[in-house]
């Protein structure tokens, strides 16, 4: 099994930006969890991260027959990206939205995520072991 993680914009600042939000782990410890996890799991994985848009509509384009799932950290395009919504209504593979922080209890704005969808689930809140339980998820579904 392949599944395909995609994080967007700004993730790569993980234990930069916002730290009392996103904690002082970098993103490159997120990586390493990431495939720590998907050993654990007996699944293959590959990590990839934009701030651009188009640059994660052509990652999701590309794993159209070439993935069994995808795990998506939408960041901030979560509330407005129709675009990726589209792209991932396209290729039709499972997906799980993921976001390290609650998106309900920040501001009203992030409430809303048009990405949702398109996905079999959405977990938010639990930091890096979100891409844990999407990982767990996808395998079982």
């Amino acid at each position: 099994m392949k599944i395909i993680v995609i994080n967007g914009p700004n993730l790569n600042l993980l234990g930069i930006r916002e730290k009392d939000i996103y904690g002082s782990n970098n993103y490159e410890s997120l990586c390493r969890f990431i495939e720590e996890q998907a050993k654990i799991l007996d699944v293959q994985v590959e990590i990839f991260q934009s701030n651009i848009e188009g640059e994660i509509i052509n990652k999701i384009h590309s794993a159209y027959g070439n993935a069994d799932g995808i795990i998506i950290n939408p960041a901030a395009y979560t509330h407005y990206s129709y675009a990726i919504l589209d792209a991932l209504k396209s290729v039709n593979i499972k997906t799980v939205e993921v976001h390290l922080s609650n998106i309900y209890a920040r501001e009203e704005f992030r409430n809303k995520s048009v990405i949702a969808p398109a996905c079999i689930g959405q977990i938010s809140g639990f930091g890096f072991l979100g891409y844990k339980f999407a990982l767990e998820s996808l395998k079982a579904a």
